[in-house]
């Protein structure tokens, strides 16, 4: 069976977020982390694929939170990567449709903000804050997604995702998460965001 996922490259090069996330932060997050729940996801494929060709049965509960946990780490990353962009390219603030509904929804980007990097302080255990759209009703709401699978509001797109796993940033950051995401505003890509937006 081929793999059904592969690790994306980045849009930049490792060295091109510092000093807000450095090279090599970067490259293990990328080439170690991400890799493995590609990894993961595939070689539960691959499982789930012999088992069916032998008639052969697997543990549905374990097998599909194993899955879920694998494909929504690789999802997740494959978004956060272009939610960034090279220093002295990303940060400032959105505009056009973004930057008003963000104004319409949380009353300003400073109160979005503090709203969003609130709900990725405060994470349990580990996980991601995300800005995302509801379809039905147009609304923009922030998840906070423990580990890469729960919390999240189903008919959502995201449009912008932080991950606040301690891998995203104890190279550069140790334990100070709040640092973390205080810098992340700096290199944060709001065309991608608005892009996802439509």
């Amino acid at each position: 069976m081929a793999d059904v996922y592969s690790l994306p490259k980045l849009r930049y090069g490792y060295a091109e977020l510092a000093p807000y996330v450095s090279e090599l932060q970067l490259t293990i997050h990328h080439q170690k982390h991400h890799q493995a729940y590609v990894s993961g996801a595939n070689s539960i494929f691959e499982r789930m694929e012999k088992a069916r060709k032998e008639g052969a049965d697997y543990d549905a509960k374990s097998t599909l939170k194993e899955l879920s946990f694998n494909v929504g780490g690789h999802v997740l990353h494959s978004l956060f990567w272009d939610n960034m962009a090279p220093s002295g390219q990303g940060g400032g603030s959105p505009g056009g449709r973004l930057g008003d509904a963000i104004d319409k929804e949380f009353g300003g980007i400073e109160r979005f903000k503090k709203e969003f990097a609130k709900a990725a302080a405060t994470v349990e255990g580990s996980g991601w804050a995300a800005l995302a759209v509801e379809k039905a009703s147009g609304k923009l709401l922030i998840m906070q997604i423990e580990k890469h699978n729960t919390n999240l509001y189903p008919n959502s797109s995201i449009l912008l995702v932080l991950d606040v796993f301690e891998h995203a940033y104890y190279i550069d950051y140790k334990n100070d998460r709040a640092k973390f995401i205080d810098a992340v505003w700096s290199i944060v890509n709001w065309d991608e965001a608005a892009r996802r937006l439509g």
